[in-house]
């Protein structure tokens, strides 16, 4: 089954050009026949003459993004965008949430419906849309917000996970707090889960993991791109009956939202470092697993930093309803994505804890375990975790606030 794509906005398409690179490339493997055909019909479509092309429609207010994205990916010799698989136009959106989503969403809703429809022909079976936006400037936040609306209207039973990327905390935008509030406060209404990576947290991999002197966006969006390949990626899961899972939104859907009240769902990757790096490291499951659980229960969001000190409560002791620094990080549900060499011998028990999880969900159904032998982007042995859980509560208590702030300012 195939994904379409739907890239929003500057940041939008800039985080769908560097996943689509980075799943091209881990899909070329000469020797990975069946994981490489799985990977290519989900993400791309093969044109007449045998050239990839990425199942995705790139919308943006200006036309400078789109162009250089479509160029970028040209150039790469590997794959492409359809050369009428985008929109764009000359006046941008202003950073303004409400010029996106009250005028130029309507403005140029049946364009954009238009090619969706085309790329939605294209796949023999559709298994939904991942919209990829920001959530702090106008097109991405205020027409992506639209857009979603859109998807949902004309194809109401099909998966919609939108993935968001929140401003760094110090501020890019003087409304970012604003757009965050009214594009969160729409979608939780329209997308059936939203997947969120935070500016800040991937600067700091890039800087103290990936050692990169001077950071630039194209560094964020490839971690970003990393984080989002272990999740898409074709994967074995106890649905699938040993053959690689057709349905990933949908069995994605199945393992964490369980709950339509819960939909925020946070990422996170083991190991991370610099690629001079890996061929002097050697990784085994028991220390990658440990790792991965402590940076769950105690919500640190990469390797460097964990804090040792927290762990489960004792089962008299209640669940915490606020996440405060140096407390216990309560789960609803967890994905765990294990990639790589030994794969079917790691132990996962760790992840059953009862104490992890909330008190109304048994631990055999809130965690979900995918498995693939298959290295995933040059590293040997590889985990991710996607988690419904409180480790976003303080990021959004922190907009919230920020935008009620301005807003009471006034």
């Amino acid at each position: 089954m195939s994904v379409v794509t739907v890239q929003l906005g500057q940041c939008g398409n800039q985080v769908g050009q560097e996943l689509f690179d980075v799943m091209c490339s881990d899909a070329r493997d000469v020797h990975r026949k069946t994981y490489s055909a799985v990977s290519c019909e989900r993400f791309f479509r093969q044109t007449t003459q045998g050239a990839l092309e990425a199942r995705a429609v790139l919308i943006d207010m200006e036309p400078k993004v789109i162009n250089h994205s479509m160029s970028k990916a040209a150039k790469s010799g590997r794959w492409r965008y359809g050369e009428t698989s985008h929109f764009s136009q000359k006046q941008g959106s202003g950073n303004n949430w409400a010029n996106g989503y009250c005028v130029l969403g309507p403005r140029h809703r049946d364009a954009v419906e238009e090619l969706v429809r085309r790329e939605v022909e294209h796949c023999d079976m559709l298994a939904g849309f991942i919209p990829i936006m920001s959530v702090a400037g106008g097109t991405g936040s205020g027409v992506g917000t639209f857009i979603t609306q859109c998807l949902r209207d004309v194809y109401p039973s099909s998966f919609v996970l939108n993935h968001l990327t929140w401003p760094y905390g110090t501020g890019e935008v003087i409304v970012q707090n604003y757009n965050s509030v009214l594009t969160l406060a729409h979608l939780y209404q329209l997308s059936d889960a939203i997947l969120v990576h935070e500016n800040d947290i991937v600067h700091k991999i890039c800087s103290q993991l990936l050692k990169i002197k001077q950071i630039s966006f194209s560094d964020i969006n490839r971690v970003i791109a990393h984080q989002l390949g272990g999740v898409l990626q074709p994967t074995l899961t106890p649905a699938s009956c040993g053959a690689y899972s057709r349905h990933p939104i949908g069995e994605l859907m199945s393992a964490l939202a369980c709950h339509p009240e819960y939909k925020l769902l946070s990422v996170c990757t083991i190991p991370q470092m610099a690629s001079s790096s890996i061929a002097f490291s050697t990784f085994s499951w028991p220390a990658l697993l440990k790792h991965l659980r402590q940076m769950l229960i105690s919500n640190s969001k990469m390797e460097g930093g964990i804090d040792w000190q927290v762990c489960p409560p004792p089962a008299s002791a209640g669940r915490s309803r606020s996440l405060s620094a140096g407390s216990f990080n309560t789960s609803l549900a967890n994905l765990l994505i294990l990639r790589g060499k030994d794969v079917y011998s790691a132990e996962t028990g760790g992840f059953e804890d009862p104490a992890i999880y909330t008190s109304w969900l048994p631990p055999d159904e809130a965690l979900s375990l995918w498995k693939s032998p298959v290295p995933f982007n040059k590293y040997e042995k590889s985990a991710t975790l996607v988690s419904n859980s409180q480790a976003l509560l303080r990021p959004l208590d922190d907009m919230v606030r920020k935008a009620w702030n301005m807003f009471a300012s006034r």
